[in-house]
């Protein structure tokens, strides 16, 4: 599976206050939270990301608290893919859980702009920013990981297993 996107930059340390601010955390409607995902970061975000757009992050991206809403906050505005140079270990494995696809990838991270178009492959880890040509490798994800994100998230691909 990959993805094309255009690309929303942040700094390291983006917690998870600031995904998705604790004023906001009196729903679990994903929609309520995509409509103030990074609002303190970034105003113009909710205005701009567009289904299948990229985020791409600095260093310990979802420290903070432990918070769901983060994720599912940053899936539900259309990101379909977060890169980091690293991330809060709650925050990857929440990710995962909700069916949001993250890359740790630090030369991309990097390397890659606010604006570039980039592409994503999962199956293979390669990451390619379509604005300057530059080709970068992460480690794709493991099997069982890859059909959590296909089917959604964890709850929905334990009730295809169990259905199944």
């Amino acid at each position: 599976m990959s993805v094309k996107g255009t690309v929303f930059k942040y700094g390291n340390d983006v917690d998870t206050d600031v995904i998705i601010p604790a004023r906001h955390l009196t729903s679990a409607d994903p929609m309520y939270l995509a409509a103030h995902c990074m609002e303190d970061i970034d105003p113009e975000f909710v205005k701009n990301v567009k289904s299948g757009d990229i985020m791409v992050a600095g260093c310990n991206f979802g420290c903070g608290s432990s918070r769901e809403h983060a994720p599912v906050s940053i899936k539900a505005s259309g990101i379909s893919l977060v890169i980091a140079e690293s991330f809060a270990r709650i925050f990857y494995r929440n990710a995962i859980n909700v069916g949001l696809a993250i890359m740790e990838c630090p030369e991309a991270s990097r390397a890659i702009n606010a604006g570039d178009e980039v592409e994503a492959d999962f199956d293979t880890g390669i990451i390619k920013d379509l604005t300057t040509g530059e080709t970068f490798t992460a480690k794709p994800f493991p099997e069982f990981i890859k059909k959590i994100i296909d089917a959604g998230g964890l709850v929905p691909y334990t009730s295809a297993k169990k259905e199944a």
